[in-house]
């Protein structure tokens, strides 16, 4: 496949298949005979196109119909600080904008084409035959500083997708991502190029309410961040669906969750992927365990893995090409290796996820990952989340604190001695499966915690 529309007429029969968003749905056989750009597509022809609609599905009715025809399509996630975007214009040499709303005005943004978008299609007019490699520019979830752009072949993105795809008939792809992030955007373009239909989210929906529409549409492959998951399973409509397949990727996958679901989804086969912007979709695990095989490392393959310093690198064609903007690092090594940043640790046959090299938290000269803290605590039979920070001492310097979510209405525990109790029965889970300075001096309890745009757990240092 070569690009998202040669995907789709390729396809065998497209009426029964859809985009299905909060308010509206575009048919995939309608998407390929009109077009939500108002017949200016040929004008958007071989330039560098930064796409900022705020609905997911307008979004994706223009990437779909962008991809082979653009040089580039930066996708822009609804997130990005309009202060940021001079910066990501001028980096992705932008020469044309497409939204669905009004567009901030600004340096480097002033003397781009606009176009707007929307997913009301209208019949498409004569569109230009020749297509063209379009190279995508995905943006960073970073919290402070201008976000990198990351620079990759369609090829490259959707190499982990020919290999498995699906041709089942009934498939109804849904994901609790925005298509914008990595994530997102690779179940997107699983529904493209496999054979259904895709359900998105919509900005501001209540996770009950998404639940309740995925069940209406009768999905069947549903993927999220672990968080998402946790989230989904306290939801009152946590049983309006019933998928096949649950999919968990953009944070560590603990026992806890992989259990919770396996328990919620008897008949569902659950995976977690491993994947990062850079570095592309490693490997997926479908074991029920958390952690990977000690096998994949240094195994023939589409992926190359390897452990260096304890950190996960990876090298395959599912790679980034580059970063755009001057001055970028390198994305890969000499041997075309990426260090994803992620670290892990060997026990017996399997390795096991510790947390990010960057999110490390120093207790008195000791490294503590708060993932491998929040995997212990999430253990306990009563946790349904947690997040893990430091908070200062001015006696200590630095302490390990815990938010913690309880699985039942508990939240916080209105009795001081219930509260008491299972603060005692988590440390004392936690002084059984971690080292003694990683366990954590205060825990606090919580009716919920906030997830980054991403759909990770926002984390914060006190």
């Amino acid at each position: 496949m070569t690009s998202i529309r040669h995907a789709l007429r390729s396809a065998p029969d497209l009426s029964g298949r859809f985009l299905l968003g909060g308010t509206a749905a575009v048919c995939l056989d309608d998407l390929l005979r009109g077009t939500g750009l108002g017949g200016r597509l040929a004008e958007l022809s071989d330039r560098s196109v930064l796409i900022a609609a705020r609905d997911q599905l307008a979004a994706a009715v223009t990437l779909a119909e962008l991809d082979g025809l653009a040089r580039r399509i930066i996708v822009c996630p609804p997130d990005v600080s309009p202060e940021h975007l001079p910066s990501v214009a001028a980096r992705g040499e932008v020469d044309a904008i497409v939204s669905d709303g009004d567009f901030p005005a600004g340096a480097g943004l002033d003397t781009a084409l606009r176009v707007t978008c929307t997913s009301a299609l209208t019949p498409a007019g004569a569109e230009p035959h020749e297509e063209r490699a379009t190279e995508w520019v995905l943006l960073t979830s970073g919290t402070t500083g201008s976000p990198k752009m990351i620079a990759h072949t369609f090829a490259g993105l959707t190499a982990a997708i020919t290999a498995t795809r699906s041709t089942a008939t009934d498939v109804v792809w849904g994901t609790f991502y925005d298509i914008r992030r990595y994530g997102g955007l690779q179940i997107f373009l699983r529904a493209m190029l496999g054979s259904g239909s895709f359900v998105l989210s919509s900005a501001g929906e209540a996770t009950a309410d998404f639940l309740a529409r995925l069940g209406t549409h009768g999905v069947t492959h549903l993927s999220g961040t672990p968080s998402h998951w946790r989230r989904a399973l306290m939801s009152p409509n946590a049983g309006a669906i019933a998928p096949r397949y649950v999919r968990l990727s953009g944070e560590i996958a603990d026992q806890a969750i992989l259990n919770a679901l396996r328990s919620r989804f008897p008949i569902a086969a659950i995976g977690h992927a491993y994947a990062s912007t850079e570095a592309g979709v490693g490997f997926e695990v479908n074991d029920g365990l958390e952690g990977f095989p000690a096998s994949l490392v240094g195994a023939a393959g589409d992926v190359d893995v390897k452990i260096e310093d304890g950190s996960i690198r990876l090298r395959s064609a599912r790679t980034a090409i580059r970063y755009l903007g001057a001055g970028c690092e390198a994305m890969a090594d000499e041997e075309g290796f990426v260090d994803t940043g992620d670290m892990v640790e060997r026990r017996g046959d399997r390795y096991y996820f510790l947390g990010r090299k960057s999110g490390v938290i120093n207790i008195g000269g000791l490294k503590v990952y708060p993932e491998e803290v929040e995997a212990a605590i999430n253990h306990h039979r009563s946790v349904r989340m947690s997040i893990v920070r430091s908070r200062r001492s001015p006696i200590a310097g630095s302490l390990v604190a815990a938010d913690v979510v309880l699985k039942d209405d508990r939240n916080p525990p209105a009795s001081g001695r219930e509260r008491a109790d299972l603060e005692r029965e988590i440390l004392e889970v936690c002084r059984q499966r971690l080292a003694a300075h990683k366990v954590p001096a205060t825990i606090r309890f919580v009716a919920a915690l906030d997830l980054a745009p991403a759909g990770k757990l926002a984390r914060r240092h006190a």
